[in-house]
């Protein structure tokens, strides 16, 4: 992939698409218990079935380009590091929850991950 004629690397590929798979994916998982909490569930499940459908078409090419330098347990590691960054703000500014010292352990617990799966 370029951009003005720049070569982006796989990584950051993978990355930027995983993060933005990852935005689709949080919405349609958690995003119905604000907004369609009075709606029967087969319509929350009709909905997030909907938002999924674009988190879809951004994951596998992200896995696909993923794939290329990295191996299954980088590209699962790498998920759940993006997971976690997209989802605190996201329970924090849209869902209104407060911020709990224990995202940080766990963020610290999945970047120790991180480290372990991508030494070399």
């Amino acid at each position: 992939m370029t951009a003005l004629g720049l070569q982006i690397p796989v990584l950051w590929q993978t990355v930027v698409l995983l993060s933005l798979s990852n935005i689709f994916m949080t919405f349609a998982w958690y995003a119905h218990l604000k907004n369609l909490n009075e709606k029967p569930w087969w319509i929350a499940a009709l909905v997030s079935w909907g938002i999924a459908l674009f988190e879809y078409l951004i994951q596998v090419p992200a896995n696909r380009i993923g794939h290329t330098e990295m191996d299954l347990g980088q590209l699962k590691i790498l998920q759940e590091a993006i997971t976690l960054t997209i989802f605190v703000p996201f329970v924090i500014f849209y869902m209104g929850q407060p911020m709990k010292l224990d995202y940080l352990w766990a963020g610290l617990c999945i970047l120790g991950a991180v480290y372990f799966v991508f030494r070399t």
